[in-house]
């Protein structure tokens, strides 16, 4: 394991503990956004924790069939019941889905998950079930913040657990991709780093023909560059608010 890989999944799960404890702890799924507490909009887009209860659901199906280590199958098991409980939570707890507000979390969520499904079965490590759902987890994670995002966007005001799930989720995708990156460095049976940098130049310039294997690593670092991407404006404004001292807003 690497030093990126740890780090990621400790940010990771310290989102979900940061989601998990909001939702637990106030019965509420909505976030407050004045001091009195005179009223609370909602700020937990449950489109996109049901996009995330899919990608882990995809990308572990491989739990009780091939064992790597305890870490790994104890990470497994965090994610995949920490998803589905939230989602649990916002849809059948009979205080916190009083709060969800679905006038304000309209993202058509299902669009982000055929598109994901074709390319997962288009480009691919291997045409295997597993690999084409692992595929299809990694490109689906790419894009299932969305629905947050734009939530959030609409809301403007983020209470101060949102903010910093939303803040330690994108934590967790930068070092996430940061440890694929040394991961592919170390497997030398791809001779990943100047291969595919060489062949997709030559594709560019010449038309010379990327072979799947080659495609699946560079729609692999495409998607990591993604999610940094889509959290850059958030990461910016919340790292305003931090270092003025003033509550997190984004603008409309």
């Amino acid at each position: 394991m690497n030093i990126f890989r740890l780090v990621g999944d400790m940010t990771h799960l310290a989102s979900v503990l940061v989601l998990l404890l909001k939702i637990h702890t106030i019965k509420s799924c909505a976030g407050v956004v004045e001091e009195d507490m005179a009223y609370e909009i909602n700020s937990i887009s449950l489109k996109t924790q049901e996009l995330y209860a899919l990608v882990f659901a995809t990308r572990y199906l491989d739990i009780f069939t091939h064992y790597h280590s305890f870490y790994n199958t104890v990470m497994k098991l965090i994610f995949l019941g920490s998803s589905f409980s939230i989602v649990w939570y916002m849809r059948r707890h009979k205080l916190v889905r009083r709060s969800y507000d679905k006038d304000h979390d309209t993202f058509r969520h299902l669009f982000l998950v055929l598109p994901c499904l074709i390319l997962a079965l288009l480009i691919h490590e291997k045409f295997t079930f597993r690999e084409v759902t692992w595929a299809f987890s990694l490109y689906l994670e790419a894009v299932a913040i969305l629905p947050q995002l734009v939530l959030l966007q609409r809301t403007r005001n983020i209470d101060n657990l949102t903010g910093q799930y939303v803040f330690l989720l994108g934590y967790f995708l930068l070092h996430n991709l940061c440890s694929f990156n040394l991961r592919l460095r170390r497997k030398s049976e791809y001779r990943i780093q100047s291969i595919v940098h060489i062949k997709l130049g030559l594709s560019l310039l010449y038309g010379a023909t990327l072979c799947p294997l080659d495609m699946y690593v560079i729609l692999t670092w495409i998607s990591g560059l993604v999610q940094t991407l889509l959290y850059a404006d958030f990461f910016y404004y919340y790292f305003q608010s931090w270092k003025n001292n003033v509550k997190l807003e984004l603008p409309a």
